[in-house]
């Protein structure tokens, strides 16, 4: 679920040791985050409160509640498009394990024709009560939670929030790209704001950009069905549930990448800008002053938004 690929400060006037020895701890956070957040750990705080909460209230950690108050919040914003519920889904269509070993299973899973027999889950995020005072939550019965769709983004945005102490930072965590300036908005030196070169990789050749970005501040994310993709029993089948249907979403993009004010945003707009579609979601995007994106469909065909241009690097 975490997968932190890179990690950088553009440190201005402070102990020459100090940023070197906050970002050897970037993957101690990281680890930290895995163990409250992954649905794939089995001693994981998530895992053990889809298992033990069921219709009673139950005490949680700073770190889960706070990125479970993220999804449901996402679950409002996006109407039920980004939801935390969507678990039975996904592992009824095969992804009851971690992505690396997924390919490895031998189950015979079932075909779309008989896929109206799976649990109908995803819209049940409306009966969860979470307490953010008091830190605990109480799923109803047969309800378990993914936070997959919110949590890679919110720890991006922890850990540059963490760094930006240091100077410029950015956090590449598995392709959810946070940036954030010094705390007090510029470089140390007093220089303009720093700006990094980010990347959108070619879904049809990954080891060429279609576009590079310039980003002084906030988030980019991309969600796609041309990585975490598998067959069963003869049927393309990838991670992007739609709740509308609890299956892969049917959808003519293949990425989209989205810019925001914060990598969680991003995060959540690429999945719904996806799942939509490039009719209606590029509609919604549109919607939204504050996004930016870029879309990749499954005939090559490139859209990009409104705002877009606005962050090529010239």
């Amino acid at each position: 679920m975490l997968a932190l690929l890179e990690a950088q400060t553009d440190a201005q006037n402070v102990a020459p040791h100090a940023p070197n020895r906050v970002l050897s701890d970037v993957p101690v956070w990281f680890e930290a985050w895995e163990q409250t957040l992954s649905r794939f750990r089995p001693e994981s705080e998530l895992r053990r409160l889809n298992t033990h909460t069921q219709g009673n209230m139950m005490p949680v950690s700073d770190t889960l509640c706070e990125v479970l108050a993220a999804a449901l919040d996402a679950a409002v914003d996006t109407d039920g498009i980004v939801t935390p519920t969507v678990i039975d889904a996904l592992e009824y269509a095969g992804y009851t394990n971690s992505f690396e070993t997924i390919h490895l299973e031998s189950a015979s899973m079932p075909t779309m024709s008989i896929w109206a027999d799976a649990p109908k889950m995803p819209q049940r995020w409306r009966e969860i009560i979470l307490n953010r005072v008091e830190r605990c939550v109480c799923l109803p019965k047969g309800v378990r939670l993914d936070v997959g769709g919110v949590a890679k983004g919110w720890a991006a945005d922890q850990a540059a929030q963490r760094l930006c102490a240091y100077g410029a930072a950015l956090v590449d965590a598995g392709g959810d790209v946070a940036v954030r300036q010094c705390d007090d908005g510029t470089r140390r030196d007093h220089a303009a704001p720093h700006p990094f070169a980010i990347g959108i990789a070619n879904p049809f050749d990954p080891t060429n950009d279609l576009e590079l970005l310039r980003l002084t501040e906030g988030g980019v994310a991309t969600s796609g069905r041309d990585y975490r993709r598998w067959q069963r029993n003869g049927q393309l089948m990838h991670h992007l549930i739609d709740p509308r249907t609890d299956t892969p979403a049917q959808t003519d993009i293949l990425s989209a990448t989205v810019i925001a004010p914060s990598t969680q945003q991003a995060d959540i707009a690429a999945k719904v800008w996806l799942i939509l579609g490039s009719a209606n979601g590029t509609q919604w995007l549109e919607s939204q002053p504050q996004l930016a994106g870029l879309a990749v469909l499954e005939d090559g065909t490139i859209v990009r938004s409104s705002q877009f241009n606005q962050y090529v690097w010239p």
